[in-house]
């Protein structure tokens, strides 16, 4: 036996009795340090940003609104301490599209300071009996990728077999590898798939987190209608199981497929990607395209404005497909920083529904509190030596422009992209510039606000040139906005009943 393979079955041993501790259980104090990929992860740490922060409350105008997915089975009491725990949520392996194998993957993940992950092949989970070719991991890119993942986890591990003349070696599913890694409190799997759907030329993609069971893509007569039949098929299986589970729409730019009326009219989708570190994405849009910020604050106003619904939240994922190098889609690039009780994905999801979590390409919050009684918000910094910050509080107010027009190609022919809006939309309502903390007071008139924070510095794996690092907190005082639209509504329907009475 070799010792690399002496040294995973202790460990399996020692994963094993850890995994039997309860998980709802005080979580941990230990400190991941947060070098945005490039400390060590030690279990006998300590990670600073896993701190009690119970005065740090991040309320997003109150309970999360469930609108076709329902509302986690964990209703957390607000009293209990909370740690702030990171992770990424669109992750890609030799089960689909990636080029490594996924205990390789969760690993770089482990010894990078994440503690949770969700590794979301497409339209697969990684379950059952899966045997590929030795090569294929060099085929997509890897640098003898075979020989590197039998190096690390041993020929007791890996296993092998030759058929047809093929050289093939077996995909672990996650219920085997988990065992590696897991420990209560520390480091969490999720298991998710990307459910990758279509219209016509335009991709739709979906990623379920804390998926039960694989859903086949529903298709649709349209953008909008492929992206609401996926979600009434995890809408249907969320309820039918009872297990809590998060969809969040992918890459909204990637072939410029979904507009900002499109997901802003499919009200029962609850959270997007604000930043994909995928350099495919079409992050910053171009000339006719808006950026992924921009179609943001677009259907966020919208959804409030004209749909009288939640806003979108906003994630941060890598959509890794690499593992050697910084080519392509690597990972380390984005992630979501989630403010949660416990390290289960019940109490995760819970904390996202109700938008106690920001995302990241690089910067580090060390406070995102709303005070109700106040009504200010307050974003603070945690710096790095050497980087300054500009903090920007981005909305818009009740009165905007709504007027809007569709683009047109050379030939005059209506395009199928986000139609021109006015600066009114989203627009930058405070900016702070060469500092680490900032705080917006609501005025009363804002249909929504969202911070976002640019550091100076570009990240240690950029996805795009000129990137900045940035963090990017959910909109907030949208459920004032919404009370209002509704006392308004009743009061002139209560007008149109007088005179009709008369």
């Amino acid at each position: 036996m070799s010792p690399c393979s002496l040294l995973l079955r202790i460990a399996l041993c020692l994963v094993a009795c850890c995994c039997s501790v309860n998980f709802t259980a005080a979580a941990h104090d230990h400190d991941h340090g947060h070098g945005h990929g490039h400390a060590t992860h030690d279990h006998d740490s300590k990670h600073d940003h896993k701190h009690d922060t119970t005065k740090h409350s991040h309320d997003h105008d109150g309970k999360p609104h469930s609108h076709g997915i329902a509302a986690s089975v964990v209703q957390e009491d607000a009293n209990l301490p909370k740690q702030w725990y990171r992770g990424n949520l669109h992750t890609h392996s030799l089960w689909s599209d990636g080029n490594d194998f996924p205990e390789m993957i969760v690993d770089w993940y482990l010894q990078n300071d994440y503690d949770f992950l969700a590794l979301s092949d497409h339209n697969i989970l990684s379950e059952g009996q899966k045997w590929v070719k030795q090569s294929l991991s060099n085929e997509r890119g890897g640098i003898q990728g075979f020989k590197r993942y039998l190096e690390r986890f041993g020929d007791d591990w890996v296993e092998t077999r030759t058929r047809n003349g093929v050289d093939e070696v077996r995909l672990k599913p996650l219920g085997e590898y988990r065992q590696l890694f897991e420990t209560a409190g520390e480091f969490l799997l999720i298991q998710s798939e990307e459910l990758s759907d279509h219209f016509q030329q335009h991709p739709v993609h979906i990623n379920i987190a804390n998926i039960r069971d694989v859903i086949r893509p529903q298709g649709g007569d349209s953008v909008r209608d492929t992206i609401a039949n996926n979600l009434k098929a995890i809408i249907t299986q969320q309820q039918r199981t009872g297990q809590p589970m998060l969809p969040h729409l992918n890459h909204p730019n990637f072939g410029y497929a979904v507009t900002a009326e499109d997901i802003a009219a499919v009200i029962e989708e609850r959270f997007f990607e604000v930043y994909n570190g995928h350099p495919s994405i079409n992050h910053r849009g171009d000339d006719t395209h808006v950026s992924v910020e921009r179609l943001w604050d677009i259907a966020n106003t919208l959804r409030i404005a004209e749909y009288n619904s939640p806003p979108l939240f906003g994630i941060g994922t890598d959509d890794s497909h690499n593992y050697f190098g910084q080519r392509g889609s690597s990972p380390g690039r984005g992630w979501v920083m989630v403010h949660a009780a416990f390290l289960t994905p019940e109490s995760l999801i819970h904390a996202m529904e109700r938008g106690d979590f920001y995302a990241s390409s690089g910067v580090t919050l060390a406070n995102v509190e709303f005070d109700a009684e106040s009504r200010t918000y307050t974003v603070a910094v945690e710096p790095v030596d050497g980087e300054q910050y500009t903090i920007e509080f981005i909305g818009t107010r009740a009165g905007f422009d709504p007027s809007r027009e569709p683009r047109f190609n050379e030939a005059g022919e209506p395009l199928r992209v986000t139609h021109k809006y006015s600066a009114e939309i989203g627009s930058v309502l405070q900016s702070s510039e060469n500092v680490i903390a900032a705080t917006y007071t609501l005025t009363g008139d804002e249909l929504y606000v969202r911070a976002v924070v640019t550091s100076s510095a570009e990240p240690d794996n950029p996805a795009f040139e000129d990137q900045k690092k940035q963090a990017w907190t959910q909109p907030f005082g949208w459920k004032a906005a919404l009370a209002a639209k509704a006392v308004e509504t009743e009061s002139v329907e209560g007008d149109a009943g007088t005179d009709a009475g008369k």
